[in-house]
């Protein structure tokens, strides 16, 4: 382990903490570095790599980093968003296609809000194709979007038509179909009993503590199992949808252990081989506030008899919470089905805020072992003085891609495992 510095709680830490990862570059981005969770990679005709990122708040939309020499990054393109109320916190590419979410941050009924398709094929000068509409009265836009095949979107939403029994609960889940990009039509919807106005099932409890609201976040299907979505429903916990007919997605199991946690359920990803699901919490709380919030591995080889068997350790809240913002689970690297992307079965990924990226040997599922981290320094002007790591991809060649939530922009590590 490398250590630079001594550890100072609740104030700006300047320290590098680092275990079988190394820094190999970083870029801030013109000083637009914060990174929402939007993090994919396309490759041009003639061999270049692009890097495409989300923003987690104006005034930028998305950025397109060269990362075809990893040591000599180039961003080559940076975007605006329309105004300062919106955000482009998730994006998916598939190929030469790009899908960008919008949200409205915090008031409902404005516009734009939904998702653009872009070509970038020629990533220097991307082309948008269209845009899918997903404003309304009690809406907030698109939240996290899926794509893995080019011919659906999953995706956390709000719709025109949609209203549910408490506005927290503002989104869900929306499948469109993109076969014609110029013209994005819904193919099919889901949403918690309970959740929208009307519904003959009761209305959902609320947690007592942290009410985060019942909505989806990340919605993740893969080829092995296209009949399957892997539901994230914040404090409606964890959700598995038969969507062999998109046109009406039905139940197989819900997992929820909020209460007595501490709710905001944020990723579901399966581990076929294993038949394991890895599922994180998302802190969203500044200081430990919200501790535990936990990365799970789940036996699934019952799917509807899911089985919670163990957490990734992760190091002491006592320190990491008083560090300066977030300390907890949030994304994983997500085992992105395409040839850009790195895959495993037995090592997992994740980002935790000041925590930094952290990987974890699940060779034996009963007993995860952490074997490499790296925790950058803290970036220059950041609001919480500390670094809030906040998404992560691998790309085919194993380096890791991650992306600060503030002012850090872009990190390329190097993993030596």
């Amino acid at each position: 382990m490398a250590l630079n510095g001594t550890l100072n709680p609740g104030k700006s830490a300047s320290q590098t903490l680092a275990l079988n990862m190394k820094l190999i570059a970083h870029h801030e981005l013109g000083g637009f570095g914060g990174i929402g969770e939007g993090m994919g990679m396309s490759k041009t005709a003639d061999g270049r790599r692009i890097m495409w990122l989300g923003h987690e708040c104006a005034p930028k939309n998305f950025t397109a980093v060269d990362v075809t020499d990893p040591r000599n990054l180039k961003m080559i393109v940076q975007t605006e968003l329309p105004h300062n109320k919106m955000r482009s916190n998730s994006l998916e590419v598939c190929g030469d296609l790009m899908v960008v979410a919008h949200q409205i941050r915090g008031e409902f009924g404005l516009t734009p809000a939904g998702f653009d398709l872009w070509d970038i094929s020629k990533p220097d000068t991307p082309r948008k194709i269209s845009r899918f509409d997903a404003s309304g009265p009690h809406s907030l836009g698109v939240h996290c979007v899926w794509c893995v095949d080019g011919e659906y979107v999953h995706m956390s939403s709000g719709a025109p038509d949609f209203e549910p029994v408490n506005p927290k609960d503002h989104q869900f889940y929306r499948i469109i179909d993109i076969r014609n990009p110029s013209k994005p039509v819904e193919a099919g919807r889901w949403w918690y009993p309970g959740q929208r106005k009307g519904d003959a099932e009761p209305p959902v409890p609320r947690n007592p503590t942290f009410d985060s609201g019942y909505r989806p976040h990340n919605i993740n299907v893969y080829p092995q199992r296209p009949d399957r979505a892997y539901v994230a429903y914040i404090d409606g916990g964890v959700v598995i949808l038969d969507i062999s007919d998109k046109s009406r997605p039905r139940e197989i199991s819900r997992f929820n252990y909020s209460p007595p946690y501490n709710g905001f359920t944020h990723t579901v990803m399966p581990l076929f081989s294993k038949n394991l699901l890895i599922v994180t919490d998302e802190c969203t709380n500044d200081n430990g506030k919200d501790w535990p919030k936990l990365a799970w591995v789940f036996d699934a080889r019952n799917e509807k008899n899911l089985v919670p068997i163990s957490t990734l350790p992760l190091p002491p809240v006592e320190v990491f919470g008083k560090r300066g913002g977030r300390f907890g689970a949030h994304n994983l690297h997500e085992n992105y089905p395409g040839p850009l992307s790195w895959r495993s079965d037995e090592i997992v990924v994740g980002t935790f805020f000041n925590g930094g990226v952290r990987a974890y040997d699940v060779t034996n599922p009963y007993q995860p072992k952490e074997i490499a981290y790296f925790v950058p320094g803290a970036p220059p002007l950041s609001p919480k003085g500390a670094i809030q790591m906040n998404d992560v991809f691998i790309d085919d060649r194993g380096l890791v891609f991650c992306g600060d939530r503030f002012t850090g922009g872009l990190y390329v590590l190097e993993m030596t495992v």
